[in-house]
Order: C-alpha cells, then structure tokens, then sequence
C-alpha cells in the first residue's frame, strides 16, 4: 500500500513515517497542502492522510483539489487534525474526505483505519 501524508508538523510527519513504514506501508510525505499536490503528481497513492491547519493551501483546500482530479476522485482522504467540531468534520465531508481521526493518533487505529479504507 502507498500513502500521501500531508502534515506542516515534522514531528507528526515522522511519527507517521514510523508508524506506516513499520506497518509495511510506502509512505510519501508533504509539508502543506501546496506540497501535497506536487508530491500526489508523481506517485498513485491507496490512500492519502492530511491535516486541516496548514501554511499556503489548507486541509479543505487540499481535498477539493484532489477531488478535482479524476484520477484520485475515488482515493480514500483521512483527515488527520487536533480539530473535532462537528462543523469543521462536516466542511471535510463536504470537500471530499472519507474518515476522520483526530491528534493525537493511536498507531494500531491508523493502520486498521487505512487498511479499511484503502485495503
């Protein structure tokens, strides 16, 4: 399996590296959502994770603009943030995310959570 994980905290972004590669996941890393999208153009993930408060382009704005592109229109997004309003959850759904985990993430659950997705 090969995920995008696209996070402005480096700290989250190697405890994903971690939790991932030792899962035997193929992961791809960005810092923003503008990142993201260059990342996304070389490779064709199962799955993509992605955090909602980022610099340049955020969460919201990062899913819309994989869900633009027909080749990802049906890849699974989990989003991945300290946010749990039941608003912000509704704007994700609305731009195109399929899960929802908030910080701090148990290793286990995002593994089991990806594998459902994108197994």
């Amino acid at each position: 399996m090969k995920v995008l994980a696209v996070d402005d905290s480096r700290t989250i972004r190697d405890m994903l590296r971690l939790t991932l590669s030792g899962a035997g996941i193929e992961i791809y890393l960005a810092e923003d959502g503008q990142h993201g999208l260059e990342v996304l153009e070389g490779i064709a993930p199962d799955a993509i994770i992605s955090d909602i408060n980022m610099p340049r382009l955020d969460g919201f704005g990062f899913i819309s603009a994989v869900r633009e592109q027909d080749r990802h229109r049906a890849t699974p997004i989990l989003v991945l943030t300290t946010e749990s309003a039941p608003e912000l959850k509704a704007r994700a759904r609305a731009a195109g995310a399929t899960g929802w985990i908030v910080k701090p993430f148990d290793p286990d659950k995002l593994v089991r959570a990806l594998n459902m997705v994108a197994g």
